[in-house]
């Protein structure tokens, strides 16, 4: 008998191994209408198991007009000083190390996502197979491999910021700007999208915009905390006008991530241990 814990994932590796091959097989019949109406019908009659989502982003590439191997990028004139920088901070033999800061620099370039193209041409740069880029690039959820708006916001999804209601943050964010998450506004301006702590649970909830509008040049990323529905309306308004929201805390009476009102313990200097003489050491 299997202990609880292994039965579990025993139990989780088989649903996704049934999902994986529900998906290949609506692939592959997808290729012919016939067999794809056949597959629809069968799916509307729950003969097939529909697929669950594991992620909020593409794991797999979909050649399209705007993102195939075959198509021509390159880093910039300005960009490609940076790239020499970055690689001059590892060993001639161990290029590949900066694959992660390439893949940033290629995103900000590219106005908030990397085309497989750009990840063959990091390949080149590094001088390994474009595989080893890929694998990076699928592992990490901080890079887009699908357009992103020129301002991508980033909602905190960890247990601090759900309990202080980033769900209800999102559905704000979602409802105002007329999206679903990792969907662009029609404008090309906004996108929504979650992310996993982001280290400020003291002042949650609290999202992250990736601003893209300026190019690598001008790329900033900023956290926004202390938020509430109203605020962080306003915040994409803001954005919207070109303006710049103040970063950090919106909560009119705390600083940084002090308490609200100012403190109310450790007002002086703390007292030394009494085990030990300090100014003797």
């Amino acid at each position: 008998m299997l202990p609880p814990a292994a039965r579990l994932a025993a139990r989780r590796l088989l649903g996704l191994a049934s999902a994986s091959a529900s998906e290949a097989a609506g692939r592959r019949l997808a290729s012919s209408p016939i067999a794809a109406a056949g597959y629809s019908a069968a799916a509307s009659r729950g003969s097939v198991s529909s697929t669950r989502p594991f992620s909020t982003a593409l794991n797999y590439h979909l050649d399209s007009p705007e993102n195939k191997p075959d198509m021509k990028w390159e880093f910039s004139e300005a960009n490609m000083k940076k790239v020499n920088e970055i690689l001059s901070h590892y060993p001639s033999n161990y290029k590949q190390s900066g694959i992660i800061p390439l893949l940033d620099l290629a995103q900000q370039q590219h106005g908030g996502w990397v085309p497989v193209a750009a990840m063959d041409a990091i390949a080149k740069i590094v001088e390994v197979a474009p595989i080893r880029v890929y694998e990076v690039a699928t592992f990490y959820t901080m890079f887009n491999r699908t357009k992103v708006g020129k301002y991508h916001l980033l909602v905190c999804g960890t247990t601090p910021c759900m309990i202080r209601g980033s769900r209800e943050i999102e559905d704000t964010l979602l409802e105002h700007l007329g999206v679903k998450r990792n969907e662009v506004t029609s404008d090309g301006l906004f996108s929504v999208g979650e992310m996993e702590c982001m280290g400020c649970c003291v002042n949650a909830p609290m999202i992250a915009v990736a601003d893209y509008s300026k190019g690598s040049e001008g790329y900033t990323y900023n956290y926004y905390e202390d938020l509430t529905p109203k605020r962080v309306v306003e915040i994409v308004e803001m954005l919207r006008r070109g303006e710049t929201p103040p970063r950090g805390t919106q909560h009119p009476e705390r600083k940084n991530c002090g308490p609200a009102g100012g403190n109310t313990t450790l007002l002086g200097e703390p007292k030394p241990p009494p085990c030990r003489d300090l100014d003797a050491c």
